[in-house]
This record gives structure tokens, sequence and C-alpha cells, in this order.
């Protein structure tokens, strides 16, 4: 007789429950631990960082950007909660004291050789249900952009070097390097 075990579903409290140091994100009631990121990785999520905030600055912009660790609740519900790597919020109701309630407008993902699946599947398949209007992939060891304009139903590819569109924002172009 085959018994069929029930998977454990997870919740923000267990998220908050983790020890000290510890990372994960929750998707769908699934946990997914995160070890700590490269130099490389920090490089290139400092630098998109620092450039989107001096775009949204220089526009005297009220979007705002954070960088990991911001956490994201995408539903409405205590199943879900991620830490992307960047984050764009163009509606600060969405915004309280511990992070994002909803899907941010615009979502960057640098990849590392064990958040390289869950990247290109799973986060795609949740940013794009979630309502996240753009969706950049940034893959250090391929040294290219997948940008997923959501709202357009848009795929496009850049290498680094390129200068990338930012489709929430008309004129914007940024180069990763």
């Amino acid at each position: 007789m085959d018994i069929l075990r029930k998977e454990e579903m997870y919740t923000t409290d267990d998220i908050y429950a983790l020890s000290d140091g510890e990372r994960a994100e929750l998707i769908d009631g699934k946990i997914y631990y995160m070890s700590p990121p490269s130099r490389t990785h920090q490089k290139i999520s400092w630098k998109l960082h620092q450039t989107i905030a001096n775009y949204i600055d220089s526009k005297n912009g009220e979007y705002e950007v954070y960088a990991a660790p911001f956490a994201v609740f995408l539903n409405e519900d205590d199943r879900n909660y991620v830490e992307p790597d960047i984050s764009v919020i163009c509606n600060q109701s969405k915004l309280d004291e511990k992070g994002c309630h909803g899907a941010p407008d615009w979502v960057i993902e640098i990849v590392s050789p064990s958040t390289k699946s869950i990247d290109y599947m799973t986060k795609l398949f949740k940013y794009r249900t979630a309502g996240v209007r753009e969706y950049w992939i940034v893959d250090p060891d391929k040294k290219m952009i997948m940008v997923y304009g959501f709202e357009k139903d848009t795929v496009e590819q850049y290498d680094f070097g390129e200068e990338v569109p930012v489709g929430i924002y008309e004129g914007f172009l940024m180069k990763v390097e």
C-alpha cells in the first residue's frame, strides 16, 4: 500500500522564527533557504540600487527602491514572503515598517548557482501572477539580463554592457557591467 506523504505548508510565522542570520523565502507555503550572496552578487546589487536611487532622486520621484534583505509579502496571505535583490515600489500605500504588502512594480533578481531554477521559473511565474509590472533576471555567469515586461507581455535579452531600457520609467536606460 502506497502512502502519500503530505508536504508541510509553512507560513510567515516560520520565516520569523528562523534563527539569527538564517534567511529564507516562502513561496506558496514552501520554504526556500538562501545562502549568503557572493561578492560579485553584492557589487551588482549595490550598483543597480545606486543607479536606480539616483535616477529616482534626479526626477524628484516618489517611487522607492530597496535592496535585500527587504520583506515583500506578495499576496494577501501568510504563505508568500520573498526578499528580491532589488524592489521598486511606486505605490507608497503598500509600504509599512515590515516591508511591502503586495507586488512591487519592478523586481530585479541576481542569479546565483543555488537560485537559478527558482529565479528563472518559480519566481518568474509568482511575480507575474502577483502583479509585478517588470521583472529582471541578472545572470552574472552568462553576463546577461532577461527583461520581462508583464504589462506588455514582452521578453527581451541583453548582454552586460548594453543599455537596457526600464519599462516602468520612460527614457531611463541602465547598463549592467
